[in-house]
């Protein structure tokens, strides 16, 4: 049994709460979809409602240029979209600093933020919001600057909540002030790892849909999910990919990159024949930006020659869903795991469209959604279906879909650098054995409380007795 420190078990009171979320929502200055923040306040409202003082910390974008290594700052990846929402919303008082518009090498410490800080202890505020996590030098760097920096991020805060499931990679915000403070798991970061096992360990049969731009980048999740799973779809261009390499034909905007990648997964699937769904009808378009039906062609991927030319393949025929197998597929799956838009955006998605009305028709099944873009093209695209998923304790949005296909690749949630912190950083707060709590490199004597997270059957166990968590 693995212990994940949870939240309900952090003596907050009167603390400085250093809390990393995932809110990157803002493109260009605006919040594209609220749902990564609200799925955070539940844990923002308890850090308040138990007298903690929360410093609020999210990256926004990829202000650096890996070419370069300059760092943009300004307006477009600034968290103040965010602070606004959350004053709105809350009715509190987060504030943020404003930094003048640059291009460098990124900050270099947490000096902007020393006036701020001051505001906080004297209750004059409800909380600081940090500026975008990535502006800072250290934040993504691989040397001494990314512990310097994670250091400094440890002494704005008493104890340290991960609530930033989404946030995989091992950045100084995710991972080092848990080497540094006491630390815990926040209540989306526990749902999160929750429902991320109904897909490790899932009800069968078990259904993934996957789309991607990049082959190459996915081959590795999935050729684990091709091993887990009963069925995988595939769509988007790795679809594409997958019919160049299976049928020879060639398909305008698909690397031989991605057409090797998709050979060699293949290969791996022969050991599964029947898992992998061809999905038969698809849609060819002259022009990659615009939809216009003269320029539009339906076909049928087994009437279709070898070594056929086509132009871009931009999405599944809804005819795809109708074919009676596939039907079957989607009725009959106990489990759907889905991390897939079907087409381009904005224009090609009447194979979104029919994916999501199928997989909603399956009354019975744990539908599992993960990725920024699919659950955004789920709720433009039906709104009144998705208004009604959320309430639905069948469906479960993710707000990191990069997290999920990672985890999945691992086989284990356990496994992320955050996560694994966490389980490593709970030794800094509490000692079982010894019955020690160590704070400012002094020790004192304290009342032993066991707590564990069981992941996999969702119990917590405390005092010797198992209770059921509730989300």
């Amino acid at each position: 049994m693995n212990t994940i420190p949870a939240i309900q078990n952090a003596d907050l009171k009167g603390k400085k709460v250093l809390l990393r979320v995932d809110h990157n929502v803002v493109k260009k200055g605006i919040i594209k979809d609220t749902y990564r923040i609200d799925a955070s306040l539940e844990t923002i409202k308890f850090i308040i409602s138990k007298q903690g003082k929360p410093v609020i910390m999210s990256h926004i974008g990829r202000p650096l240029n890996k070419k370069t290594g300059e760092i943009e700052i300004s307006e477009k990846t600034s968290v103040q979209p965010v602070v606004e929402y959350l004053n709105k919303k809350l009715g509190k008082k987060f504030k943020t600093v404003r930094i003048k518009d640059q291009i460098s090498t990124g900050l270099e410490s947490l000096e902007c933020v020393k006036d701020l800080n001051k505001e906080l202890e004297k209750g004059l505020i409800d909380g600081i919001y940090l500026p975008n996590t990535r502006w800072f030098k250290g934040e993504e760097s691989k040397d001494r600057t990314k512990t310097e920096f994670g250091k400094e991020l440890s002494r704005l805060g008493d104890i340290f909540i991960n609530d930033a499931f989404g946030s995989w990679q091992p950045h100084a915000s995710t991972i080092e002030p848990a080497k540094q403070i006491p630390s815990f798991a926040g209540f989306l970061m526990q749902k999160e790892i929750e429902n991320l096992e109904r897909v490790l360990d899932p009800k069968r049969p078990l259904l993934a849909v996957v789309a991607g731009a990049k082959f190459d980048t996915k081959i590795r999740p999935l050729t684990a999910l091709l091993d887990k799973a009963d069925y995988l779809i595939m769509g988007g261009v790795i679809y594409n990919a997958y019919l160049c390499a299976k049928y020879g034909l060639k398909i305008k905007g698909i690397t031989d990159e991605d057409i090797y990648a998709a050979r060699d997964f293949i290969e791996h699937s022969r050991k599964y024949p029947g898992k992998i769904v061809d999905l038969p009808y698809i849609v060819e378009s002259d022009i990659p930006d615009e939809k216009i039906e003269k320029k539009m062609r339906n076909h049928n991927i087994y009437t279709m020659r070898k070594k056929k030319k086509l132009n871009y393949i931009l999405d599944v025929s809804p005819k795809s869903f109708a074919v009676s197998t596939i039907r079957d597929i989607f009725k009959n799956a106990k489990t759907i795991f889905v991390n897939a838009v079907m087409g381009l955006t904005p224009y090609f998605n009447e194979g979104t469209v029919a994916l999501n009305k199928i997989i909603n028709e399956n009354k019975e099944a744990v539908k599992l959604f993960g990725g920024g873009d699919t659950l955004q093209e789920f709720k433009t695209l039906l709104p009144e279906i998705y208004k009604n998923a959320l309430a639905n304790e069948k469906y479960y949005f993710f707000t990191g879909g990069g997290t999920i296909l990672k985890a999945i690749e691992q086989d284990s949630s356990l496994g992320l650098e955050p996560i694994k912190g966490l389980l490593k950083g709970k030794s800094n707060f509490y000692e079982r054995r010894s019955g020690i709590e160590r704070r400012s490199g002094k020790e004192r004597r304290i009342k032993q409380v066991p707590c564990e997270y069981n992941t996999r059957s969702g119990f917590e166990r405390r005092g010797g007795k198992d209770r059921r968590k509730s989300n």
